[in-house]
């Protein structure tokens, strides 16, 4: 099972219509637990003072460039990805909407030389797939001013989408390597120069439960054929409050002892 394709046709779907695209970011905020952490973790961080520069280390479709632009209207960010086509979209989009707080660029984050520009770095579902981790992480030291962040979104080693399984129900293909354990990365983010600030497991039993039901199912479907598009609706008509719940189950447990996902803050000091 494949994930990109996917993202690619909704993507191309909602690329010229800023109304479908808000609609976009709101289903996506609603459906996929990593942001219901992410965004918390934003805003537990950052609730009373707001960076002033920030750089989005890959990203997509530019959902958490949209939140963090309209929660930090008052802030510079600088939004990057290998992806041209979806850089393109996001610029039209933040044009329509007039948002000028944010510009997007081309970027290879391995090769990313900014020096102390930024009060927070965040990179979401990325480092899965880019082999040269320890070189992107000292990059993101060197591009941090001092007291900056960086947050890192990704799976854990022990199952991060279904990349334990050896068949086609995974999406490992699209990965470089399994996940993270919580001592690899923050030994890595710690080589790089960082202080460990926090740490926390995602998509525990409850997640996997919503990753199933919420997610998984539903690729599966497209992925055999996107003629299964139109029962989507009457699927999650079905299944939606389960899913939502399985969510705010995981989000608030507060005794997971690992989950298949990991969301770590690093500091320069």
């Amino acid at each position: 099972m494949h994930y990109d394709p996917i993202k690619d046709k909704i993507g191309g779907i909602v690329k010229r219509s800023p109304f479908l695209r808000k609609i976009f970011y709101k289903i996506l905020g609603l459906m996929f637990l990593r942001e219901w952490y992410v965004k918390r973790k934003i805003k537990e961080l950052y609730g009373k003072r707001h960076p002033d520069d920030i750089l989005d280390a890959g990203c997509g479709f530019g959902q958490y460039s949209y939140f963090m632009a309209k929660k930090f209207p008052a802030m510079k960010m600088l939004a990057v990805d290998v992806k041209v086509d979806y850089l393109e979209d996001c610029k039209f989009f933040f044009d329509k909407c007039g948002i000028k707080n944010t510009e997007f660029e081309y970027a290879d984050l391995t090769k990313i030389d900014f020096k102390n520009r930024f009060d927070f770095v965040l990179s979401v579902d990325v480092m899965e797939h880019i082999e040269d981790d320890i070189g992107v992480f000292k990059r993101f030291y060197a591009a941090l001013k001092q007291g900056g962040r960086v947050m890192i979104n990704t799976p854990s080693n022990i199952g991060g989408s279904d990349a334990e399984s050896e068949d086609d129900d995974s999406f490992i293909g699209e990965h470089v390597r399994l996940g993270y354990s919580k001592e690899d990365i923050c030994t890595k983010l710690e080589g790089a120069g960082f202080k460990i600030e926090s740490f926390e497991y995602t998509y525990g039993k409850w997640g996997n439960l919503y990753w199933k039901l919420g997610i998984k199912y539903p690729m599966l479907m497209l992925n055999k054929s996107q003629l299964f598009f139109v029962i989507l609706p009457f699927y999650y008509s079905l299944t939606i409050w389960w899913t939502l719940l399985f969510m705010w189950l995981d989000v608030n447990d507060k005794n997971k002892p690992e989950g298949t996902g990991v969301l770590v803050v690093g500091k320069k000091v």
